[in-house]
């Protein structure tokens, strides 16, 4: 398992939405800031009320030229309910497999039911590292606010 640092490149990573076709980690991102989100499962309101957080601040998210996409282990019917019951517009993936997430990223695994904790990175629009955020267990997140923060001022500074 190797924790991504500050600075470290991203992993090169496919996500599929669902009936889209698969988008690449960082390459999806084009230039921009990207978040990366890994989330439990549309069963956990920890990681909706994430994910819807990220949708609402969509607006400044975009100001700042930053783009998301999340990642879980849910199956693609489940993946599909969630986005429309949500209405989320960035790409969500399924089907993720947590042990190869886990050895590339870093990031934990729920032994049974088998899921991926909670993990966020945001990357530099050269795909590095600028932030990773490892929970273990349901609360311990990334939050749109916090992100829009940091980019702003890593580009003032």
């Amino acid at each position: 398992m190797a924790v991504l640092h500050p600075g470290n490149p991203f992993p090169p990573l496919s996500i599929t939405p669902p009936g889209a076709d698969p988008v690449q980690v960082p390459d999806v991102f084009d230039g921009w800031f990207g978040v990366v989100l890994f989330y439990r499962g549309a069963w956990c309101p920890y990681c909706v009320a994430q994910l819807r957080a990220f949708q609402r601040a969509t607006d400044a998210l975009h100001d700042a030229e930053v783009a998301v996409v999340a990642l879980s282990v849910d199956d693609e019917a489940t993946t599909a309910d969630l986005i429309a019951k949500h209405r989320l517009t960035f790409p969500i993936g399924h089907s993720a497999d947590a042990a190869a997430l886990a050895e590339l990223t870093g990031a934990f695994v729920n032994a049974d039911p088998v899921f991926l904790q909670s993990t966020g990175f945001v990357l530099d629009p050269q795909g590095k590292v600028v932030i990773s955020v490892y929970s273990s267990g349901a609360i311990g997140r990334l939050v749109p606010e916090d992100v829009v923060a940091l980019v702003r001022y890593i580009r003032q500074h």
